[in-house]
């Protein structure tokens, strides 16, 4: 039977860590430990999404300051880096479920995209970054010609 308060956080940390433990060898990740016991690096979710002109893509990032993150690019590397700090004001005997720490995650770009005009935008926890696809690999449409076009084309230039 659980006595206090302490003994029910420790049993509920318990299984967290077991669950986390049991994804962790489930998907071939180890945990990323901090340094603190119980605690995990914090790792940003990202996403991306195309358009006919862009390639947008999207990290989520809870409480990263803007002085704290930075975006760079190297060869076809898109790296983002920073890290999510602890409030100060938080004493050491404090309780959470959110991840603390540096963070660093890359994105391979393809072929084909205007770097040079790349732009991000940190708002609201979400860091957008919009890269413009080069014009020569944006979707065109092409005319299709029938073949009696084609013919009367032939035939005219023939007769001349």
């Amino acid at each position: 039977m659980l006595n206090t308060a302490s003994d029910l956080r420790q049993t509920l940390d318990h299984f967290r860590r077991s669950f986390d433990q049991f994804f962790d060898s489930y998907y071939g990740t180890p945990s990323q430990s901090s340094g603190n016991a119980g605690e995990t690096t914090f790792s940003p979710s990202l996403e991306s999404g195309w358009s006919d002109s862009h390639l947008h893509l999207r990290a989520i990032l809870p409480a990263v300051d803007q002085n704290a993150l930075k975006v760079t690019l190297n060869n076809n590397q898109l790296v983002i880096e920073g890290e999510r700090k602890r409030p100060e004001t938080w004493t050491r005997d404090g309780w959470t479920q959110l991840a603390y720490g540096r963070f660093q995650t890359a994105v391979t770009l393809p072929n084909g995209l205007d770097v040079d005009n790349m732009a991000c935008r940190l708002h609201d926890g979400v860091l957008d970054i919009s890269i413009p696809v080069s014009e020569s690999r944006r979707p065109r449409q092409i005319q299709i010609q029938t073949g009696t076009e084609s013919q009367q084309k032939t035939l005219g230039a023939k007769a001349q």
